[in-house]
């Protein structure tokens, strides 16, 4: 099967994950979607396929050669994220001229270079979109037709040697879940890549250390024509805290390195108001100081407003930097990869998270590498099918990399 058709009919699966069912997979459809792929690395022929009851997919190309060959692994994510419906996606393929690109003219929804410059370094090529009602799922299900159309492409050129290859297709990256259940050991790779990142030649080893806080603010409700010197509104106290937050620091304020405070979630009544920030910095001391300050305004505002606001904060991930630069030849394998694909490396710090990081804590180096998704996680999502393409030959080149200097 082509890569772009394989693409094309996964992107129709609904595996959107939900934080809320507390649930694993967090919904149906990424088992639906699971139990789909295990039957089609079945019929591929592959060795080692298991599917848990968690829904992580894992299989095994084995290898072709006398050699003692690493094994190496790739992962991709079954879910795509909840910012956007995953429901109904129309995907079509267009030709790229230049321009702007018509996704829903009846609701005019239009895909521009003006507010994408990025779309044109694709000029050219042949771009799958939406029409602009739901996203188009590329992340990170153009990660997961890249890897098996890799596999395929072994399978079809068994001249070409390879070592064992392990292949692995999680839920629940998109809420942060993604590893958790990742049995490490029983996948058994020396180390893996992730092929979740967007534009063609990213490559990445660094990512935000994260935590998530949640400030409680707890008021004192009384009827408005008797509430002086009695009533206390959260939603006022939660608001004052709010405007504490330096507002440079925040997501759209910086770049590169930079961290940030970013206020995702408001809800609120004038007995208890709830403020929800995910809290990010590359820079491990940066990143406790960013904690530390949070319990500082909450404790300013206790001086003022006695036991009104509590702090809970929680450490989501940590930045894989310190487990790959160990191990520094894994990147370097993927860079020589992608130079032989004609992909210029574009090495540079992720700013977010990725299952690689957790999986780096749990014993599995596992850099990011670019699955030409832009734009993801709503309706301008686009991925350029050569993108997809370059992404498959690098997996077959760090492959080809790896048992030739075994």
């Amino acid at each position: 099967m082509k890569l772009v058709d394989r693409f094309l009919q996964y992107v129709k699966y609904d595996t959107q994950s939900d934080e809320l069912t507390n649930l694993t997979p967090s919904t149906p459809g990424q088992m639906v979607f699971a139990q789909q792929l295990k039957k089609e690395l079945k019929g591929m022929g592959l060795s080692d396929i298991s599917l848990d009851d968690n829904g992580y997919l894992m299989a095994t190309l084995p290898s072709n050669t006398d050699k003692k060959v690493p094994t190496i692994g790739f992962i991709a994510h079954l879910d795509t994220a909840p910012d956007m419906s995953g429901h109904g996606v129309k995907p079509r393929v267009v030709k790229y001229e230049g321009g702007k690109v018509v996704l829903n003219e009846e609701q005019g929804i239009v895909l521009d270079p003006e507010q994408f410059p990025e779309m044109n370094d694709f000029v050219g090529q042949d771009l799958v979109v939406t029409d602009g009602t739901t996203l188009l799922g590329a992340d990170d299900k153009a990660g997961i037709a890249e890897i098996i159309s890799a596999i395929e492409f072994f399978q079809a050129h068994p001249e070409i040697k390879h070592g064992d290859i392990r292949i692995a297709f999680n839920p629940d990256e998109e809420i942060g879940m993604g590893a958790h259940h990742f049995d490490v050991e029983k996948f058994g790779a020396d180390w893996a890549y992730t092929m979740d990142g967007g534009y063609p030649g990213e490559l990445e080893y660094e990512n935000f250390n994260a935590a998530a806080a949640k400030i409680t603010f707890t008021g004192l409700n009384v009827h408005p024509g008797m509430a002086k010197h009695k009533m206390l509104n959260s939603i006022r106290v939660a608001n004052q805290f709010a405007v504490m937050i330096p507002r440079w620091e925040t997501p759209e304020h910086t770049e590169g390195y930079e961290g940030f405070y970013h206020l995702v979630g408001f809800e609120g009544s004038v007995e208890k108001t709830v403020l929800t920030y995910i809290v990010r910095d590359h820079d491990r001391a940066r990143f406790e100081s960013r904690k530390r300050e949070l319990e500082h305004l909450c404790r300013k505002v206790n001086s003022e407003f006695p036991n009104c606001a509590s702090c809970e904060i929680k450490d989501q991930y940590y930045n894989m930097r310190e487990k790959i630069e160990p191990v520094m030849h894994i990147v370097e394998v993927a860079e020589k990869a992608m130079k032989n694909a004609d992909v210029a490396p574009i090495v540079q710090p992720i700013r977010g998270g990725t299952d690689g990081a957790q999986l780096s804590f749990k014993g599995l180096p596992c850099p990011n590498i670019f699955a030409g998704g832009m734009n993801m996680h709503g309706r301008y999502e686009y991925v350029s099918v050569q993108a997809m393409e370059k992404a498959m030959q690098t997996i077959v080149e760090i492959c080809k990399i790896v048992e030739a200097e075994a």
